[in-house]
């Protein structure tokens, strides 16, 4: 039985959101609920490892919820982009920047968000310990990797770091790699095969990054820079998906949040994820992210 605390968040939640309209005088149309669902993943780590974790906990939402979920794995940041334009998925867990270039396309909800030691992660650029680098400016002439030109961490908070130093990603370094994955980047410079990489940190210093996620010791890489807070993951629907299906998003919304809290399903869900756990989140709490957007756009029109 939920709590009192508990109703009146959800209640507050189900007020924000308009479900309250659902459940007290919806139209006939949105009482049909869907055959299934679709929820799609950006990729970052190895696909197949993403894909079936993606389809364990389809069935862990299933028994929650009874809702037949599918899974899909975006091959790029821009391939689930523009699926989840196409209608071709309802819920998504996005990044931060391509929940705000799918919001420019289509009309999405933030549902929750992922959390790791708080609601929000960094951009670092790192070097092996070793090296000779130690300010983000003397990686002119040096190789470099990035995950994804959509990636927030990976490449675009870099890119706004480097343009205000005088630096272009295509003319000012020996080599530039996009990896398709913080995974992948760790490797390469663990091989040696760069100079610096540009990965997510959930701390300044570096100490929880895709570096030691990779199994790597922070005392062996160096920070040469970090970026502003960024806001972590967000978990969204399709708003026509939302308004034509409101008890299905919210069935699914709270059965997430319910087997977040599960001391059972809980531990599952948050291996499943590779996270410690979601968090309600709002549009607004994006809005340092947008403005980063608008800025690269605009400094791409000025070329």
């Amino acid at each position: 039985m939920v709590g009192v605390k508990r109703f009146q968040t959800y209640f507050i939640i189900l007020i924000g959101l308009g479900v309250l309209g659902f459940l007290f005088g919806a139209p006939a149309r949105a009482l049909a609920a869907p055959l299934s669902v679709t929820i799609g993943y950006l990729p970052g780590e190895v696909s197949n490892d993403l894909k079936a974790n993606g389809e364990e906990l389809a069935v862990l939402i299933e028994k929650r919820t009874g809702i037949k979920v599918q899974t899909y794995v975006g091959t790029s940041y821009g391939d689930l982009v523009q699926k989840m334009n196409e209608k071709k998925i309802d819920f998504a867990f996005l990044s931060a920047l391509s929940f705000v270039e799918v919001e420019q396309k289509t009309s999405v909800r933030v549902l929750l968000k992922k959390v790791w030691d708080q609601g929000y992660y960094y951009s670092v650029l790192l070097t092996r310990k070793n090296s000779a680098l130690r300010k983000p400016a003397d990686l002119k002439g040096k190789r470099i990797a990035f995950v994804d030109e959509k990636s927030a961490s990976g490449y675009l908070y870099p890119r706004l770091l480097f343009r205000d130093l005088g630096l272009d990603t295509k003319r000012d370094f020996k080599s530039v790699i996009f990896t398709g994955g913080h995974d992948k980047s760790v490797e390469l410079l663990q091989r040696g095969e760069v100079d610096a990489i540009a990965v997510f940190s959930n701390d300044k210093k570096g100490l929880d990054s895709a570096w030691t996620h990779r199994k790597g010791r922070a005392s062996d890489v160096r920070v040469l820079w970090a970026s502003v807070a960024i806001p972590n993951d967000p978990f969204c629907v399709r708003s026509e998906f939302y308004e034509r299906y409101p008890k299905t998003t919210h069935d699914l919304m709270f059965g997430l949040i319910e087997m977040n809290e599960d001391a059972v399903t809980g531990p599952e869900l948050k291996r499943l994820l590779g996270v410690r756990g979601l968090m309600i989140a709002t549009s607004q709490q994006y809005e340092p992210v947008r403005e980063m957007y608008r800025t690269l756009k605009k400094t791409e029109e000025a070329r």
